[in-house]
């Protein structure tokens, strides 16, 4: 079993940076794979990144390549995600997810934190 809290959510003005740390517990192996999932109001979860928790694979949505860096920090447990250049279109609840094996969909993701939340004014 992975548990999974997310944190560093808040408001920021366009343009702005915030930083999401997601601490994981459980046995979590190399082949993991962690990612962050956002749903804004109203729309459909969409993915926004994913790390193998060995290193090596990282993967972006278009919409945020050259913004948002995933990174983790195997001592501490913890992923994160760098988001600058922030967006009023990047405002959602923002869900860290992990899985035992690198998968395509969020929807293959088996742990999910409880989310936190981004809000970002124009």
């Amino acid at each position: 079993q992975v548990q999974l809290v997310e944190s560093g959510g808040g408001l920021v003005q366009a343009g702005g940076s915030l930083r999401l740390s997601c601490e994981a517990s459980g046995r979590i192996f190399s082949n993991y794979a962690m990612a962050w999932v956002r749903q804004a109001p109203g729309k459909e979860r969409e993915f926004v990144a994913a790390i193998r928790w060995g290193g090596g694979n990282t993967n972006y949505a278009d919409s945020v390549k050259g913004r948002f860096t995933i990174s983790r920090d195997n001592a501490k447990n913890t992923v994160y995600l760098q988001m600058n250049s922030l967006k009023p279109e990047d405002t959602a609840v923002y869900y860290c997810a992990a899985n035992p094996v690198w998968v395509r969909s969020t929807n293959e993701y088996t742990y999910w934190g409880q989310g936190t939340h981004v809000t970002v004014s124009s």
